[in-house]
């Protein structure tokens, strides 16, 4: 007998599968004190939440036989998912069952928008009869720019088809067959603000989309146009899309979600021409239903079966291969978020993954993943784990493939991870080596030693004498201190790459600087997000259902 704690608000239809089941014991305490669940939580084997509880490290130290957390929504920010994977506790979310709620609610704030409902309810409502304050426009053959085309955005779509209006998508993993069999134009952000009357956002908020619609896009687009967000706080420069209110350019705007929550600018709450709800996407009885019943099915599944679906933390392996594979981990993440940049940072069609020496031996299967999630984190960011990320590359349709060769390309262990793109592709090679670390030793046909650190300028130029001194003049100038740098080179005279580790980040205007200097043919910087730790967790060994 398995016994479940439910501390939230959580839809009693909705836990009815766990609720009759046989094998598990349910207890509904939603308005449970700290403290009180601290002292009650080492008798159950399973914890539901949602947005109220707290789960805590502190909480955690108390819950030795606690094996699965379920958070009955999306976002896990309330739970230290880093402290559950030290203690062997899985994290699960129901990352699909809001989908047609938050699509709704985005056609309902599209419309709101469209016909000015609010402000004119609230002047009827105050006793004015007001008929020529609120003149609206149509949807009817209307474009709308959808900027991301996962599920939401994909059902969006949908639904404003049937409005009659045309649809622009945007989205790194959007194919122009995806595109056709859905009825809308694969498009680039620009051609979206070009054409767009209206622009609905459903992206993940990532360091590549936070501030996407901003002053710079917002001067291309139509005057006129107005702005739906239900997606994630942030997507949206707040500042930029008050000032082209202000200025007449932006018709209005509908938003559900803030850079901040709750929101409290006067700016945003108080202008007569932007819509605001406080964070409902997901609010309506059925999805709250549907995400119960998600985390019920799927605690049942891993009590009985052992199969996980939808983990936001790591995946199982037994100690011994941990500690193989420890020093790799890392590495591996590291290479997928850098060859992911260095395609420019578009959506891969296939992926390539080599193995060779004495790695040939070891279960890869959690190392490939890391990579995996690395090139798949940089647009999804963090809705991709080591669990789901081969569902995501399948949803995706990118391909991938993992060979393994016993030669050792003069490494005792060394990866290499490729991906492409039409007829680009980028590749990178990496060993550990014994003493020394992590290191990048190859960028396509460029030998390089390379410590992977979280700045890393890469540049592209013609071998001739006093580049370097050129580059690291300029840095210098910008009082950029330069960590370390190395130089690749196939032939001499001809084409060169150099790598650089930097203590901070550089702006555009000094990579545009540097694409000045003569035989210089690329600047990028490349950054990572995880160069100190990777803690895969010690966990006892589960069945991982590979989709």
């Amino acid at each position: 007998m398995f016994k479940v704690l439910v501390t939230d608000g959580i839809s009693q239809t909705g836990l009815k599968s766990l609720l009759d089941h046989p094998h598990f014991t349910v207890d509904r305490q939603p308005t449970l004190p700290t403290a009180e669940l601290k002292r009650m939580i080492g008798d159950y084997d399973a914890l539901i939440v949602r947005s109220q509880t707290k789960v805590t490290e502190e909480l955690l130290q108390a819950a030795d036989r606690l094996r699965v957390i379920a958070r009955a929504g999306v976002g896990v920010d309330n739970i230290d998912v880093n402290a559950a994977t030290k203690k062997g506790i899985i994290v699960i979310n129901a990352p699909g069952a809001n989908t047609i709620a938050a699509t709704e609610h985005t056609l309902a704030m599209m419309l709101a928008l469209a016909r000015k409902i609010p402000q004119a309810h609230q002047k009827t409502t105050s006793g004015e009869w007001d008929r020529n304050s609120f003149k609206g426009v149509e949807l009817y053959k209307k474009t709308l720019g959808v900027v991301g085309m996962g599920k939401i955005g994909t059902e969006v779509a949908k639904r404003a088809k049937s409005f009659g209006m045309t649809i622009l998508g945007f989205d790194p993993y959007l194919t122009e067959e995806r595109a056709k069999k859905l009825g809308i134009t694969k498009a680039s952000l620009d051609l979206i603000a070009a054409e767009s009357d209206f622009i609905t956002v459903h992206t993940p908020l990532t360091n590549d989309t936070r501030g996407i619609i901003n002053d710079a896009f917002l001067a291309k687009t139509k005057k006129g146009v107005r702005f739906v967000n239900c997606a994630r706080g942030g997507i949206i420069d707040e500042k930029a899309l008050v000032r082209a209110i202000a200025s007449g350019h932006v018709a209005g705007a509908a938003l559900d979600v803030f850079e901040k929550e709750p929101v409290a600018d006067p700016e945003l709450l108080q202008n007569p021409n932007i819509i605001v709800t406080p964070h409902l996407g997901a609010s309506t009885v059925e999805a709250q239903e549907k995400v119960a019943q998600e985390v019920s099915a799927e605690i049942i599944d891993i009590f009985e079966t052992q199969s996980i679906q939808h983990a936001v933390n790591m995946p199982q392996m037994s100690g011994e291969t941990q500690a193989k594979l420890q020093p790799y981990l890392l590495l591996g993440d590291q290479i997928g978020q850098l060859v992911i940049q260095l395609l420019n940072k578009q959506a891969p069609e296939k992926i390539t993954i080599n193995y060779y020496g004495d790695l040939i031996d070891e279960d890869t299967e959690l190392l490939t993943r890391t990579m995996l999630k690395g090139i798949l984190s940089y647009h999804l960011s963090d809705s991709v784990n080591l669990i789901n990320v081969l569902h995501l590359l399948k949803e995706q349709g990118v391909s991938y493939n993992v060979q393994k060769n016993a030669t050792n390309k003069g490494f005792a262990n060394y990866m290499e991870l490729s991906v492409s793109q039409g007829f680009q592709s980028a590749r990178i090679g990496a060993t550990v080596l014994n003493g020394y670390g992590a290191r990048v030793v190859k960028i396509n046909d460029y030998r390089i030693d390379v410590k992977p650190e979280k700045y890393l300028l890469y540049i592209k130029h013609h071998d001739v004498p006093g580049m370097i001194g050129k580059v690291g003049s300029l840095l210098g100038d910008y009082q950029i201190n330069i960590g370390t740098m190395q130089v690749g080179r196939t032939e001499v005279g001809g084409e060169a790459i150099m790598v650089l580790t930097l203590d901070k980040t550089l702006g555009t205007e000094i990579l545009h600087e540097l694409t000045l200097i003569d035989g210089l043919e690329e600047a990028q910087l490349l950054e990572l997000t995880n160069v100190d730790s990777f803690e895969p967790g010690r966990i006892e060994p589960q069945k991982v259902e590979t989709i």
